[in-house]
């Protein structure tokens, strides 16, 4: 039976959180679509402090940000944004129409249409997340969207030059500087002068993630997203340094950010304790990861492989890091969680930031019932369907209507039997389906 060795906050605990922002965003949001501009300027001075002419970059300020950037900055960003476009094309390359005939005279069809317009959300409040343009402004250009509006938070009283850089080099049509539930209530609801989209993308804190909840079927989303998460699963293979980097290495996006040890060796359990005691007095964001530790940080000790796969598939998280004997177990066997790292040799950061899957995924057990950000998320797959005979209508419709009386639906009934009327040649009695038309 699982051990904790160490126990993070208790789920009241994380939901009396919750509740304290469900009620914050619903209020801006409500502001937001009552005073349209004037709200969102007056949100931006209170949490940013940031009131320009226009929160719409031109393409001059673009070309000045981007000016900013060191060459060996941009470098890597396009050598980022290449293994991302990559990928993503490969993903939409797998997507295909169909037709099938199935049966004749009956043809039936799909097909994969983009989403017209996305807001991406960019990170960049305490950490400027320039990966976070790539994963879904180059992404969504990728699957053919036609308005892709980006907007990041100001840092340091302006537009991070880093992000505008990866924003337009990622395809965005609008770069917008503005952060938090301003930001994405403003793209899903509009303003006088910032048109709405249609669907909202991309991670952020508690308040963003919230916003985009609230504005769920107004808007479509990606997904839900709340704060970082992160699971290692490991056994001897590997040591207590290598474990607690990788957790750590994600405390320290914020100081609710889950990192869990599911292991069966009580040794690297304790090593990775004392790893992390280590690396708390030397890591540059040991303030935020040594909260995030204590809060939320746990230690789950397993009896066997089977085991670790059971408290994996109960945490759902966000990232999966296997490091053990036979990690193609986890691979072939886990189906709840947002993206997997297996090996020592590979890690969450590389997934984060270059590698080329995407990093916006499912938290908060999301994983149990959808992956994360991908091409296909802005693509939409709509069915068509064509008659080609008299013969095939007929028949479909005799079926159609009895079915329909089936479930008492006159009306339907009788769209099918006037093509039976009409294309059989037959005169439908009431008592095979609807009445006959005159």
């Amino acid at each position: 039976m699982a051990v904790i060795l160490k126990a993070s906050k208790s789920q009241s605990e994380r939901q009396d959180d919750d509740a304290k922002v469900r009620s914050i965003v619903e209020g801006l949001l409500k502001d937001i679509e009552t005073n349209g501009d004037s709200a969102v300027r007056a949100l931006s001075e209170k949490f940013d402090n940031w009131s320009p002419s226009s929160f719409r970059l031109s393409e001059s300020e673009i070309e000045a940000a981007m000016s900013k950037v060191s060459a060996q900055d941009l470098a890597d960003i396009k050598f980022a944004q290449k293994q991302v476009r990559a990928f993503a094309e490969k993903q939409r390359a797998s997507m295909l129409d169909v037709e099938v005939e199935t049966m004749p005279g009956v043809v039936l069809g799909h097909k994969h249409i983009p989403v017209n317009s996305v807001g991406c959300y960019v990170p960049g409040g305490k950490y400027p997340m320039v990966a976070s343009a790539h994963m879904s402004v180059l992404t969504a250009k990728v699957a053919g969207v036609k308005r892709v509006v980006a907007a990041a938070p100001p840092f340091e009283g302006g537009a991070h030059p880093a992000i505008v850089a990866a924003m337009h080099l990622g395809g965005a049509d609008e770069i917008l500087v503005l952060g938090g539930t301003q930001a994405v209530g403003a793209m899903a609801l509009g303003t006088e002068s910032i048109a709405p989209v249609d669907m909202l993308v991309g991670p952020g804190n508690a308040f963003v993630a919230e916003a985009k909840r609230q504005l769920y079927g107004r808007v479509g989303i990606d997904l839900f997203a709340g704060p970082t998460e992160t699971c290692v699963i490991a056994d001897d293979t590997v040591d207590g340094e290598i474990v607690a980097t990788d957790l750590l290495g994600q405390a320290e996006h914020g100081i609710n950010s889950p990192a869990v040890l599911i292991t069966d060796s009580r040794k690297l359990a304790e090593d990775t304790l004392k790893e992390i005691e280590r690396l708390l007095e030397v890591l540059p964001t040991a303030e935020v990861a040594r909260q995030s530790w204590e809060d939320y940080g746990e230690i789950i000790l397993c009896e066997g492989l089977e085991e670790m796969l059971e408290q994996s598939e109960i945490l759902a998280s966000e990232h999966v890091q296997v490091m053990t004997r036979d990690d193609d177990y986890f691979l072939d066997n886990m189906t709840a969680y947002g993206a997997l790292f297996l090996g020592p040799r590979t890690n969450v950061a590389y997934g984060d930031k270059v590698i080329g899957t995407n990093h916006t995924l499912p938290t908060k057990k999301a994983g149990r019932y959808t992956g994360g950000l991908w091409v296909g998320k802005f693509i939409k797959t709509h069915t068509y369907q064509r008659v080609l005979s008299d013969e095939a209508s007929a028949l479909v419709g005799e079926y159609c209507s009895r079915l329909c009386m089936l479930e008492g639906f006159a009306g339907h009934a009788e769209q099918a039997n006037v093509r039976v009327r009409r294309y059989g040649g037959r005169n439908v009695p009431y008592a095979e389906g609807a009445p006959v038309s005159s």
